[in-house]
């Protein structure tokens, strides 16, 4: 017979139990969350409010953004409110709302990429179509269709996952309610879901990875034959950030989510998560910004703006 019991709190284990050095780590994920989400909504400001920022590329920059502001909004506030706090009970239902958020905005970002690459593509081996294949509401369909992508295909298992029954332990060794912490302690028999969640994270990964190598085979082709030196530095420039992006986070994910047995070591995956929710969400508006002029350019125009009405504010 079983004798299961009714889960309603987990515990969140966290990354170390050294004082020194959780009040270290409190302050390191303290700073990057805040630039993160300065970083990021400085650069949704400026595709917004400069006339220079609204094409195709810009409006991806844009949700991309989004996405990444709200993926570490999702995750480090609670850790930051946990270090500071002591308490590191969470409900089922956060835990599970937390779960379901970190997985579709993470799926919806490789989608994301992905379009971007084809924008990319577009802008660079059809320039003469691009204002004409890459219209508004081309750009709105790609947008709609990468969260609709994403719930499709984390819905099922994420469903499936309601119907998971616990022991004793209610332990998840993590910062946060992750997939392959929360299978650990489960007394259900996961192999299944396991193996679902495999084919579909081997799928979404793959699946964007070769639409993304092979937009950027056809770029590098065309970029081959442009016959001036300084027109292929150029065109690589534009790409360069995107494809700094796109290793930064393929690579991370990979190393995280593909892994057969869910119920192995997760103590580096731990440290990996962290970096990919509070480090990479700082790095990518830093790569986006230095090393594109028209960002650049677009942020000295509106700090300019800015001080210009202060000076006219103080002096009414």
């Amino acid at each position: 017979m079983k004798n299961y019991s009714a889960i309603t709190t987990f515990i969140l284990v966290g990354l170390t139990d050294d004082p020194n050095l959780q009040i270290l780590l409190f302050i390191f994920l303290f700073l990057t969350y805040l630039l993160s989400i300065v970083g990021n909504l400085i650069i949704i400001t400026l595709t917004l409010v400069d006339p220079h920022l609204k094409t195709p590329m810009y409006f991806f920059l844009r949700n991309f953004s989004i996405l990444e502001v709200s993926l570490t909004t999702v995750c480090i506030p609670r850790f930051l409110y946990i270090m500071a706090s002591g308490d590191n009970t969470v409900t089922y239902n956060a835990c599970a709302t937390q779960l379901f958020f970190v997985v579709i905005l993470g799926v919806t970002e490789f989608f994301l990429l992905t379009a971007m690459s084809y924008d990319r593509y577009v802008a660079i081996c059809k320039p003469l179509h691009y204002a004409t294949i890459m219209n508004n509401t081309v750009c709105i369909k790609f947008l709609i269709g990468c969260y609709m992508i994403a719930l499709i295909i984390v819905i099922p298992p994420f469903g499936m996952s309601f119907e998971l029954e616990f022991c004793d332990s209610n332990v998840i060794d993590h910062f946060g309610c992750d997939v392959a912490p929360i299978l650990k302690i489960t007394c259900s028999n996961t192999e299944f879901l396991e193996l679902f969640i495999l084919v579909l994270a081997v799928f979404t990964l793959l699946f964007t990875l070769l639409c993304v190598i092979m937009s950027y085979t056809y770029i590098i082709r065309t970029i081959l034959r442009f016959p001036s030196a300084q027109q292929r530095k150029k065109a690589f420039s534009i790409c360069s950030s995107h494809i700094i992006v796109v290793s930064i986070t393929y690579g991370t994910c990979i190393f995280i989510y593909i892994k057969p047995h869910a119920k192995e070591g997760v103590a580096m995956n731990k440290v990996v998560s962290v970096l990919t929710t509070s480090v990479a969400p700082v790095m990518n508006p830093f790569i986006y910004t230095l090393r594109n002029k028209q960002v650049v350019q677009a942020l000295k125009d509106m700090i300019k703006r800015v001080a210009f009405n202060l000076k006219e504010l103080n002096d009414y």
